[in-house]
């Protein structure tokens, strides 16, 4: 058997028995923002004794959560946000999230991003050629706007042949508003009843203004050296 299809298999049975292991034991119920809520006071008290270890293991759990695509990012970020404060909080959970979705990247295009190329590959011919042209912007403003999930625009990336450094930099810069209001949010956490409480109508809307923003600016930057072109030859 193909050396590389060994390898996609071993990932692939790491990966399944990560995941059965964390329904089977229900580690869910600590990604909840009832358990965060409930053990703020315990969490708060730790940190201040281990600051360090603690980051350590936060960061190491994030990266964990989000590289296997698991519910609970959104927790995770609130928590940050009660245990370290809004600077802190915003460079572990900036950090974290990035290599948590660079890892979920790489992943979903280790195993199956050479299939879909080949089996799809006359389809995925125009999208490959806009990827390769303008896909940060494209990437950028997916991550601006918070109505896209998190998990889905790792994987679905992992499946395009956009470099991982340039996805890794630009959900950096992508993600890094959406971080903030959220571990912001999280210095509020006793007052915090649910998740989609956090974002209202208005912010949703900035951002995604924010998201477009980008793309828009750039077509306008072409449409007018475009006309500037054709005014000159005239």
């Amino acid at each position: 058997m193909n050396k590389k299809i060994v390898k996609k298999i071993a990932v692939v049975t790491v990966l399944v028995g990560l995941v059965v292991i964390f329904k089977v034991l229900g580690l869910g119920q600590y990604l909840t923002l009832s358990y965060v809520k409930a053990s703020q006071e315990k969490f708060a008290a730790l940190y201040a004794d281990h600051r360090l270890p603690v980051i350590a293991a936060y960061m190491m759990i994030y990266i964990l959560v989000t590289s296997l695509s698991l519910p609970g990012a959104a927790v995770m970020t609130l928590a940050g946000g009660a245990l370290f404060g809004l600077w802190i909080g915003t460079l572990v959970v900036s950090f974290a999230s990035t290599i948590g979705a660079t890892l979920a990247c790489f992943v979903s295009r280790f195993v199956l991003r050479d299939w879909v190329q080949r089996k799809f590959s006359d389809k995925l011919k125009t999208v490959n050629e806009g990827v390769e042209r303008e896909g940060a912007l494209y990437l950028l403003t997916l991550r601006l706007i918070p109505v896209f999930p998190f998990w889905l625009i790792n994987l679905i990336m992992g499946l395009t042949k956009m470099p991982l450094r340039t996805f890794y930099w630009v959900s950096q810069v992508g993600m890094l508003a959406g971080t903030v209001v959220f571990v912001n949010a999280g210095r509020e956490l006793a007052k915090i009843d649910s998740l989609s409480g956090i974002l209202s109508p208005g912010l949703i809307l900035s951002l995604v203004l924010l998201g477009i923003f980008p793309i828009a600016a750039k077509k306008l930057l072409s449409l007018f050296k475009s006309g500037k072109t054709h005014f000159s030859e005239r």
